[in-house]
């Protein structure tokens, strides 16, 4: 009877989706950000292209999150890249005023932004589908690492396909704004160059804090062995 009590108790402390307070830190954090990004945006037609997916996506990972749990690491580092994503939304990813200070910290000819978003796709997405292979499929070793990258990669570019896909159907005139190549033939293929770097480090880092972490962890191991 205790065990149930206390089952009923923690779903009351997480309250209707089930989640714990952390978690509704990060909907709080994100829906502050999303509402003020959809006030005023400006480019209307370009923030409802940029937030087609964010209707979609977001809604399907609370749902998710009820029957699939990732690490709080990976929920935040998924909560970080939308908003950085609405924040581009908002501004546009050309007019980002950010963009403009990392254009003239880097001497670019251009906004950088998007090609901070495209990177950052790849770094703060990359661990978050590693989690999701690792639990799901029971991956390990060399595959538990490449085959999130080459997974990051792909969603890269189907993003790019998705981006020029909606502005055709859905509003053919905020293509410029939308799309936000500023006149870069290449544009598409730096962004996925980008975001498959950003897969390539944030999967190197795991690999690193992981092999550290077995260490520290098979020492203490061997030294409780020895102690008994």
């Amino acid at each position: 009877m205790g065990r149930r009590q206390a089952r009923v108790a923690r779903k009351k402390r997480r309250g209707l989706l089930g989640l714990r307070p952390y978690y509704y830190v990060l909907i709080g954090l994100f829906g502050l950000v999303w509402t003020w990004a959809a006030i005023a945006p400006h480019d209307r037609g370009a923030w409802f292209l940029e937030n087609l997916l964010v209707v979609v996506f977001v809604p399907l990972f609370l749902v998710a999150a009820r029957y699939f749990r990732l690490s709080d690491v990976s929920y935040g580092l998924v909560t970080l890249f939308l908003v950085l994503h609405v924040v581009g939304s908002h501004y546009t990813y050309a007019e980002v005023p950010f963009g403009y200070t990392l254009q003239r910290w880097l001497g670019a000819d251009r906004n950088m932004y998007d090609r901070l978003v495209h990177f950052s796709f790849g770094l703060l997405l990359a661990l978050p589908v590693r989690e999701s292979f690792v639990v799901l499929a029971d991956l390990k070793g060399f595959w538990s690492y490449y085959l999130p990258f080459d997974l990051t990669l792909s969603f890269s570019a189907v993003y790019e396909i998705l981006e020029w896909a909606a502005v055709q159907v859905a509003n053919p005139g905020a293509g410029l704004a939308f799309l936000g190549t500023q006149g870069d033939e290449w544009d598409t293929q730096k962004d996925m160059a980008l975001a498959s770097s950003g897969a390539l480090i944030a999967m190197v880092l795991a690999a690193l804090f992981l092999r550290s972490y077995r260490t520290r962890r098979d020492g203490l191991s061997a030294a409780e062995t020895v102690a008994s």
